[in-house]
């Protein structure tokens, strides 16, 4: 019975411990920023197929993969009412690239609604 008990104590503080090791990443953790010097080359032209509905195209971009530009191509995301696609994209910042990701935007404005001091404003243009 003591051996049962050691080792039921043992199997729960492991899994425990596994339990804080597989933790879950946050939005925030999961859309890192990255910076680089190298520019991105320049867009592939991509043939967008036929509009489908309640779809939205996202087009093909450039992310920095293993060290260098790796093109991703283009796709169909599925529409959110009431909110506006934000494609992919870099800008150069002091000499430097910030990539970007795709992203949803509420009231159209371009400003990613958690640094929008009033992201649902109708009347903003």
């Amino acid at each position: 019975m003591k051996k049962l008990a050691i080792s039921f104590s043992l199997a729960a503080a492991s899994l425990l411990s596994a339990g804080g090791a597989m933790m879950i990443p946050t939005a925030a953790e999961a859309q890192p920023i990255v910076t680089i010097q190298t520019a991105p080359p320049p867009p592939r032209y991509e043939r967008v197929p036929p509009p489908r509905r309640g779809y939205v195209w996202a087009p093909g971009h450039y992310e920095w993969r293993g060290g260098r530009h790796v093109w991703v191509r283009g796709m169909y995301v599925r529409a959110r009412p009431g909110y506006a696609y934000r494609p992919p994209e870099w800008r150069e910042r002091d000499g430097r690239w910030e990539y970007s990701r795709g992203r949803w935007d509420r009231d159209g404005d371009g400003v990613p609604n958690r640094y929008d001091r009033r992201p649902n404003n109708p009347n903003r243009n």
